[in-house]
């Protein structure tokens, strides 16, 4: 991805900024049970995510293939019924890569409700296994990940990219690409796990099982060994051994040796 979003670009927006944002609120946070400091409103974050979706359609070719996005939206409707954020709207989309002679297994999610699923990886889950997926990215979303990691990132300048009234100059596109950037870069740690412990709730008032998602991390995991790839899940969701244990305490299932040794 390219480097679009400069020094001074940064500061030319942090200006702006300064003039058109709102005051800084405390909101309780859904999927993290906690009290967060937001610089703006859920309107603004889905006016953000809708803005950042444009970028990604100019970055990635976004499928039409009528089959995937039918099995996609069957099993995400499902998730979408039990979210903790059951107002927003969320839109699902499968990614085809664009150098077909390269795997892109991943998935992200932006701000507001958009999901998106790499067609390389979409291939390789059974439904149970997709569920989990999606359900993880629609985590990260109730839980607001994506804003707090920009907040600290980019600070007053979301409030430019989260207007609805947003400029089309080069920095206006140079803070979506630096956004975008940012959120396909990796989780950290506690957001992780915080993410797979909301997919395995939202799996099971689904009516998935949420085992699929330790199977969802032990084959991606073999999958990482094949090839070194630019744009890999364990590069974007890191802590596989880690996560394991975290889903299996999750659903009250003995731990192994190798478990305790990966804590």
């Amino acid at each position: 991805m390219r480097k679009l979003f400069s020094l001074p670009a940064i500061c030319h927006l942090l200006s702006a900024i300064f003039l058109i944002s709102g005051c800084m609120t405390t909101e309780y946070n859904l999927g993290t049970h906690s009290q967060d400091v937001y610089f703006f409103s859920s309107e603004k974050e889905v006016e953000m995510g809708k803005n950042i979706s444009r970028q990604v359609a100019k970055e990635f070719e976004v499928s039409a293939n009528p089959y995937d996005l039918k099995r996609v939206e069957r099993i995400a409707g499902k998730i979408t019924e039990v979210s903790d954020r059951g107002e927003l709207n969320y839109y699902f989309y499968v990614i085809d890569k664009k150098d077909k002679k390269e795997e892109i297994i991943n998935a992200f999610s932006l701000p507001g409700g958009y999901i998106y699923i790499f067609k390389d990886l979409l291939d390789i889950l059974d439904e149970d296994e997709l569920a989990f997926v999606l359900a993880h990215e629609m985590a990260h979303i109730v839980s607001r990940h994506h804003i707090k990691r920009l907040q600290a990132a980019m600070g007053y300048n979301l409030a430019l990219i989260a207007s609805a009234a947003a400029p089309s100059d080069d920095n206006f596109t140079g803070g979506l690409s630096f956004a975008l950037a940012q959120i396909i870069s990796a989780h950290s740690r506690q957001d992780e796990f915080n993410a797979d412990s909301l997919a395995v709730k939202y799996c099971k008032k689904a009516g998935y099982n949420p085992k699929a998602g330790l199977r969802v991390l032990e084959k991606l995991y073999k999958k990482s060994k094949e090839k070194i790839r630019p744009l890999s899940y364990f590069k974007t969701h890191p802590y596989p051994a880690q996560r394991i244990v975290n889903i299996k305490k999750q659903l009250y299932l003995p731990l192994d040796a190798e478990d305790y040794i990966n804590q």
